[in-house]
Formats: structure tokens, C-alpha cells, sequence
């Protein structure tokens, strides 16, 4: 593990998915390779935190399947194939845009000022975590209308875990982000269904293949 690692992320009150967002970081980014042994003592002082969230959140990264919890030796980095990502924005590409189809007409006044909000704090904002908060929430939105609810749980299973950091991860992809959710934006206001769903297909599929080859150059893909 290098020494001139900083992982810490301030003062604040250390919630489980802010501890999970910095590990699952710095895994993706390749600060930790494959193969690498995670030591909860050393990651709680990177991060600046007690051992309990760091324990949680290897645990939460087990079940994404980036790291392995071995008997007798911790958590360990799992590399992550090419093949699981392609699968994951593949779907999320399909069905994200299918539930904003389904959602659209339901949404008010209210809704779209709540998205034009979001897009306007996401392009001011220079805080990379904040940017991922906001984003969160605006693809959130985007399909919170839809009134198919195994059609969500679906969405939320597999967008849960790594799709959330690629903000941090993929050079450029705030600046990108951006522009891409103005045009989504701007299809739901003129009421243009298809082309909404469209926008945010390109956006996703857009964001995955940019993903494998970040991850490619840090070598981390099996």
C-alpha cells in the first residue's frame, strides 16, 4: 500500500456510502491492484475514521464484487472483468431510458424544476463528492415517475456500487456529464419523450465505454 496514499475526507460525519464512495475510488482508480490485501487499521487512518465503517464498507464492496473477504487473511481487491461492466451499462442504457419513457408524462412543474435545480448545482459546483450527490439524485428523478416498481429494484441493483464514482474515475466526465443532462433536460421541458430517452442511453453507454478504457490504463481490468 503506498505511503503517499490520502484517502481522508475531512471532518464531516463519516457515513457509510461516503466511506464506500472514497474506497471504491481508489480501487477503480488502481491505487489498490488486484490482488492487494486491504488492512482495516491501515484504511481507517488513510481515511481518517474507526475501523466499524471501514469493516461495513468492505463488506458492502464484497457484494459488488471488488473486493473478497478470505478467512484468516481480510479483504482482498478482486479484479473486475470487462464483460461485468459492458453487462451493467448495457442495462442500465435499456432500462433507465424505458423508465423514463414509462415516468415522463407524469411529471410536473415541480419535477422539472427539481432536475433544472440539480443541472444548475452540478455545473456550479466544484466539489467532485458534491457533483456525485447531484448526480445521483438527477438520474434518481429521472425515474422516479415510473409506476413499474421490479423495473426500479432492477435499475437500483445494478446502478448501486461503481456506476456512481465514474464522476471521479473517467477524465473529463463532469464537463461531459454536463452537457449531456443539459440535452435530457431540455427534451423533457419540450416534452420530446423519445429524445430524452435517447439523450440518456447515449449518456450512459457513453459513460461505461469511457469507464473499461480508464480502467484499462490503469490496468485493473481482468
Amino acid at each position: 500500500m503506498s505511503e503517499k496514499l490520502d484517502l481522508k475526507i475531512g471532518d464531516r460525519e463519516m457515513l457509510h456510502n461516503r466511506v464506500c464512495s472514497v474506497l471504491r475510488r481508489a480501487i477503480l482508480k488502481g491505487d489498490f491492484k488486484p490482488g492487494e490485501r486491504l488492512v482495516q487499521t491501515e484504511l481507517a487512518e488513510l481515511i481518517g475514521v474507526s475501523r466499524m465503517p471501514i469493516r461495513e464498507a468492505l463488506r458492502t464492496l464484497e457484494i459488488e464484487g471488488l473486493v473478497k473477504i478470505e478467512p484468516h487473511k481480510g479483504a482482498v481487491v478482486r479484479p473486475v472483468s470487462k464483460e461485468d461492466i459492458e453487462e451493467i451499462y448495457e442495462l442500465r442504457s435499456i432500462l433507465e431510458p424505458e423508465a423514463l419513457r414509462k415516468g415522463i408524462h407524469h411529471f410536473t412543474k415541480n419535477d422539472i424544476h427539481q432536475l433544472s435545480e440539480l443541472h444548475e448545482e452540478m455545473v456550479n459546483t466544484n466539489s467532485g463528492e458534491d457533483f456525485v450527490e447531484l448526480n445521483i439524485a438527477f438520474h434518481q428523478l429521472l425515474i422516479k415517475k415510473c409506476n413499474r416498481p421490479r423495473l426500479l429494484g432492477i435499475i437500483e441493483t445494478i446502478s448501486n456500487g461503481f456506476p456512481q464514482d465514474t464522476p471521479q474515475i473517467i477524465p473529463g466526465q463532469i464537463r461531459k456529464s454536463n452537457q449531456e443532462h443539459e440535452a435530457i433536460l431540455k427534451a423533457i421541458i419540450n416534452e420530446d419523450v423519445e429524445s430524452a430517452a435517447k439523450y440518456l442511453s447515449e449518456h450512459i453507454k457513453r459513460s461505461g465505454e469511457e469507464l473499461i478504457d480508464s480502467m484499462e490504463n490503469h490496468e485493473f481490468l481482468s
